[in-house]
């Protein structure tokens, strides 16, 4: 199913249920190439700015979005393929360095690459730190980096919730980030913080979001720790009963 079929018959539902009002319009590009940064606390990002950008925007999603077996698994790899996701595969080293050269061919198209420099999504709805993959796209491929900053996602649909609420979202367009004066820098770690950190810091004041000075993946590894910690500690005080072998 195609990008802009799904488009037509997903647009009419979506803004009946999540009512999208957007402010900055004016600061999407009309043609070229860009990235779109946004920050990520739901699923439904990935189907809110589609909705909201008069252009095709191609986003790397996770790979597994891609493998599930039987009709469920045609009928997802149908969708998320026709809202424009290209699988990503996240494990690190060579696989990393293959999503960067697919985000770069996008953006080589002219076309949108829509990104989310904190890598996956917020486990509480604050703001975690951007990876720097985003910043080493623009400079390679010699593009703008317009930061999205979606409002009312989390209540929406917070950590755990499978199925969302209805409700209102806003949708906040900044205006472009030129980093064309670090062009050739694309290799020094330091210009590349810097230019993410920037990045973070336009969707911190769009998003309206308490910001966390560490990666959001941490963040979930520290909260599963803590969950497991507590359900020990609720088994060893007897409130949760315990199936013993035999």
């Amino acid at each position: 199913m195609g990008y802009w079929l799904v488009k037509l018959l997903a647009s009419p539902i979506l803004r009946l249920l999540f009512r999208p009002y957007v402010t900055g319009a004016e600061n999407l590009p009309v043609t070229g190439g860009a990235i779109l940064a946004g920050n990520h606390t739901t699923f439904l990002d990935n189907l809110i700015i589609p909705l909201v950008v008069p252009r095709k925007v191609t986003f790397l999603a996770k790979s597994d979005y891609f493998t599930g077996g039987g009709l469920k698994g045609l009928l997802q790899r149908q969708f998320f393929s026709g809202v424009g996701m290209i699988p990503l595969d996240r494990s690190g080293g060579a696989a990393s360095e293959a999503a960067l050269r697919t985000g770069l061919g996008v953006l080589e198209r002219g076309d949108l690459l829509g990104l989310y420099p904190e890598g996956t999504r917020s486990p509480d709805g604050r703001l975690y730190r951007g990876k720097t993959g985003v910043a080493r796209m623009a400079l390679e491929a010699g593009v703008p980096v317009v930061p999205v900053g979606l409002i009312g996602m989390f209540a929406l649909q917070p950590a755990g919730r499978l199925i969302p609420k209805l409700g209102k979202v806003e949708v906040r367009v900044g205006r472009p980030l030129d980093f064309s004066r670090y062009s050739g820098m694309e290799s020094d770690r330091f210009v590349l913080r810097s230019i993410t950190d920037e990045i973070m810091y336009e969707l911190m004041v769009l998003s309206g979001q308490e910001y966390v000075d560490t990666y959001a993946t941490k963040a979930k590894a520290d909260l599963e720790v803590m969950r497991r910690a507590g359900r020990e500690a609720r088994v060893d005080d007897g409130r949760v009963p315990v199936r013993r072998a035999s």
